[in-house]
């Protein structure tokens, strides 16, 4: 179907289906060509992220994928009642032993010398109403849950566990406050290109692709921080030494400011993992990602008192110039 695809609106004939972890791919003449729904995103949206990736390229970034338009010359194409975006790049191995930090501290600084003002992308000081807006949500969610008995062991954790967390996001929103307060951002602290949620699989396995469609506009502390949150919740016994070559990498190229270490910082206090798991037991419907879910939720529960312990170690773990900077923690996680 994707080939008829191809064919029919690009004028691209193809060789052979490939499985590209969460990609559809088709493999001719020497490239890969990335088949990606739009996912609720108009013309317009598309249109600045193919502007996002040109500037990338021009930059020398050849693992960024070119936008193709169709026969019509449009970014979003029609076929079979759905939409599509064609995404296109030479097909190149996977080089081994990727040092990531340093390449993600390349990908900012390409990132942030974008020419042109982002509008639909961007999420450049949005976070405390994002947050805010997360919280009330949940809390409504909540207290409709305490006049009623939970209906299963999900509900159960969630109602006894929300005031932990509810205080857990509280202390995040006043960080990263006063981090806006009492910091001034430094030239290196300019909005760039990040990504939804960058872990250590976010540029592919087999082939390094850097999906358009994973972008957003934002501080490069909200990368390092999820990168962060994934290699912890990955494997709590052994991330520290790969924390530290991380960050050591990534600041060989791009030294952090006070004020990326904070926003940073903010970002691990903000409980992600938890609303994530609360918000998609909601949404979804079928009972093994449920079951799934709970043990998810069961697992974060557990492991909250070590996360106390990570958050408190963090700056020290991570090489940060604590006295240097002047870099403050919470006082309830000052041992």
């Amino acid at each position: 179907m994707l080939q008829k695809l191809l064919e029919n609106q690009y004028g691209i004939k193809v060789e052979e289906y490939v499985k590209l972890d969460s990609y559809d791919a088709l493999r001719g003449n020497g490239w890969l060509y990335l088949v990606s729904k739009p996912g609720g995103r108009e013309e317009t949206d598309i249109s600045e992220l193919e502007k996002i990736a040109e500037h990338l390229r021009n930059y020398g970034d050849y693992h960024v994928p070119i936008f193709l338009p169709s026969k019509e010359g449009n970014l979003i194409t029609t076929w079979e009642q759905d939409n599509y975006c064609v995404l296109a790049n030479r097909q190149q191995e996977e080089q081994q032993n990727l040092k990531l930090g340093r390449k993600l501290a390349k990908f900012h600084e390409r990132g942030r010398r974008v020419p042109f003002q982002i509008e639909r992308s961007s999420r450049i000081g949005q976070w405390k109403s994002l947050w805010v807006k997360r919280l009330e949500q949940m809390e409504k969610v909540w207290n409709g849950l305490l006049i009623q008995t939970p209906e299963d062991e999900f509900e159960r954790m969630f109602v006894e566990s929300f005031p932990y967390y509810i205080g857990l996001t509280e202390n995040a929103i006043q960080y990263l406050v006063d981090t806006e307060i009492d910091d001034d951002p430094q030239e290196t602290d300019s909005g760039t290109v990040c990504h939804e949620r960058f872990s250590k699989k976010s540029w592919g396995g087999n082939y390094v692709i850097k999906n358009p469609f994973d972008w957003v506009f934002d501080h490069r502390s909200r990368d390092l921080a999820e990168w962060t949150r994934e290699r912890y919740f990955r494997n709590i016994q052994t991330y520290d030494r790969e924390l530290k070559q991380f960050f050591l990498e990534y600041q060989s190229i791009s030294p952090l400011s006070s004020f990326s270490w904070r926003l940073l910082y903010s970002r691990l206090l903000f409980p992600l993992h938890y609303f994530d798991c609360v918000e998609n037991y909601y949404i979804i419907r079928s009972e093994q990602e449920k079951k799934v879910l709970e043990e998810n939720l069961s697992k974060i529960l557990r492991q909250s008192a070590e996360y106390e312990r990570f958050l408190g170690s963090f700056f020290q773990l991570t090489g940060a110039p604590i006295r240097r900077l002047n870099l403050p923690r919470p006082e309830w996680l000052v041992k």
